[in-house]
């Protein structure tokens, strides 16, 4: 024992060899470093996830995903692309690129190279540069330089929806593993969020449909019973399904006379000023299949369906059913602008259930002008027998007695008069035969002179102004179902080139029977042409003359309006 005290340091801690305090203390802050940027990740990702979830908007979710995972990951640049059909990109929302340079660079990808491997192959991939990969597929002119690269897939109940696109790590480095961690997590509650926001959009949808359901069939069945049946308010039903539906076009179509035809009933849409009142050939074998099994069909090429003379560009078609007690009424024709991808599944489907509610509207309008026929024709069958049994039976008695006055005079003069007379009372029970007849055979189909007035009516019907229209002579005593149809044709077919092209002001339709001949006259106060132009229909109204041995002639100038003479011999 020397006296010495022990050293407390030394008697406290044993010794261990090669450590020292320093490096202890620093282990322990590089611990607290990671600790704090674990923590910091966390609240990142938890910050992220609070703000994917904040909208139901589809399109916004869509947005907040690459948004928060930029700010996430510390990248430049961030897109989504959401796979569609054929395994290619349908949309693609992107971050950190402007609208300018979004325009100078072009159109966006629509899943080629190192986009593309992602969508056949769902997994996280990590690049150190974009450029050395053996799929990359080069950028276009204008693109911004990315190198560092992280994708992941973005999934919807194990289906794969998407993918996430993250570009050029700040500070120029490489996305780490824990990047990678982050961003997988977040897309799977970007997943969450956006099966949350589609079914409530599917929801929202549906609602909307239903509203405008009722809005449909209140117009219809509440409507003025004083219009024509085919043109009740289908304009704004026409419309109210482009706007539900998100179209470019919307058609209502009712059969017309010829076999596959349709009439152009209602229309709306930029375009819609192009088909008002035109007759198209729908036979196609789509088209047989709806109206045959009312079941909905999408259709990728519509432009030849719809007619290419138009020269119009349309994308898909949506052709839904209008039947209702097994009465077929027509089709509803939904058309999309190039582009803008294929009707949704709800879309289609509510759109069936909103056709259905116009072709009930058709169907009840139908029955309640049955029942207004039926009254009108009990009335002439009434007046009928009145005639017959009452007034004919009466001028028959007057005519019997005018003759037995013979016997009280023998002057040349009183004979001649009581001739006339007779002669006179009979001329006239023959044209009240004539005339009951008419009133009984006049319930078996409609009269020209009615068919004539809606076709006017459906075909002007965009117009400020009402066509004047004309009717001499014997007009419904035409029978002949040929001359009927082509003379109805060129009516329409007249009155829809001028409402297209001739920017009138003032329109008459005059229709005659005189001297065994059927005189259509169609006059407007427009423009007027020189040269007619192709397409316009001019053709096929001199085509149908020629094949009903008759004539046909236009006469127009520049300012002084145009006008269409078509006569063909009736029997």
């Amino acid at each position: 024992m020397n006296g010495s005290t022990p050293d407390p340091v030394r008697a406290d801690r044993p010794h261990v060899p090669g450590i020292r305090i320093e490096d202890l203390l620093r282990d322990f802050l590089s611990r607290a470093g990671e600790l704090l940027e674990a923590q910091e990740h966390m609240r990142g990702l938890l910050e992220a996830v609070v703000a994917v979830a904040e909208d139901l908007s589809l399109e916004a979710v869509l947005d907040r995903v690459v948004t928060s995972a930029c700010r996430l990951l510390h990248a430049r640049y961030g897109a989504l692309g959401v796979i569609g059909e054929n395994k290619s990109l349908s949309h693609f929302v992107t971050v950190g690129i402007d609208e300018d340079l979004a325009s100078r660079i072009g159109p966006l990808p629509t899943g080629h190279g190192v986009l593309g491997l992602l969508i056949t192959e769902p997994a996280p991939l990590r690049l150190h540069d974009l450029h050395e990969h053996p799929k990359s597929y080069g950028f276009p002119e204008n693109h911004p330089p990315m190198k560092s690269f992280l994708g992941v897939p973005v999934r919807v109940r194990d289906v794969v929806f998407g993918n996430l696109y993250l570009t050029e790590k700040e500070g120029g480095g490489d996305f780490t593993p824990e990047d990678e961690d982050l961003a997988v997590a977040l897309a799977a509650a970007a997943g969450v969020a956006i099966e949350n926001a589609r079914l409530y959009e599917d929801a929202r949808r549906r609602s909307s449909w239903l509203e405008a359901c009722m809005d449909v069939t209140g117009r219809m069945i509440g409507g003025d019973r004083t219009a024509e049946p085919e043109i009740v308010g289908l304009d704004q039903i026409a419309d109210r399904a482009l706007r539900e539906s998100e179209s470019q076009l919307a058609l209502i179509l009712v059969p017309d006379e010829g076999v596959g035809s349709y009439c152009v009933a209602g229309a709306a849409g930029t375009e819609s000023a192009h088909f008002a009142g035109n007759i198209l050939p729908m036979d196609s074998a789509v088209i047989r299949s709806v109206a045959a099994t009312g079941m909905p069909a999408c259709i990728d090429e519509a432009g030849d369906l719809l007619g290419p003379a138009h020269g119009l560009s349309i994308g898909r078609l949506l052709a839904i059913d209008l039947s209702a007690q097994g009465a077929h009424h027509g089709l509803l024709v939904l058309a999309r602008s190039p582009g803008t991808g294929p009707f949704a599944k709800t879309d289609v489907e509510m759109g069936a259930v909103f056709g259905s509610h116009v072709a009930l509207g058709l169907e009840l309008d139908r029955i309640h002008r049955l029942r207004e026929e039926l009254v009108v024709f009990s009335d002439r069958d009434r007046i009928a027998r009145d005639l017959h049994d009452l007034v004919i039976q009466r001028l028959f008695a007057a005519g019997l007695s005018i003759q037995s006055l013979r016997r009280f005079t023998t002057g040349e003069p009183a004979l001649t008069r009581i001739n006339a007379v007779t002669a006179e009372l009979d001329e006239t029970i023959r044209d009240l035969r004539n005339t009951i007849y008419s009133l009984h055979s006049s319930g078996e189909q409609e009269l020209l002179s009615s068919r004539i007035l809606q076709t006017v009516r459906t075909a002007t019907r965009s117009l400020p102004f009402a066509p004047h229209l004309t009717i001499i002579g014997a007009v419904d005593s035409v029978l002949d179902d040929g001359i009927v149809i082509n003379a109805l044709a060129v009516i329409s077919e007249g009155l829809s080139n001028a409402v297209r092209h001739s920017e009138a002001q003032a329109m008459s339709v005059s229709v005659s029977v005189e001297d065994g001949m059927l005189t259509l006259i169609i006059k407007d106060d427009g423009r007027g042409f020189r040269d007619a132009v192709p397409g316009n229909g001019l053709v096929n109204m001199q085509q149908r003359a020629l094949e009903l041995r008759g004539s046909f002639e236009v006469t127009s100038a520049p300012t002084k309006g145009t006008t269409v003479v078509w006569s063909v011999p009736v029997h």
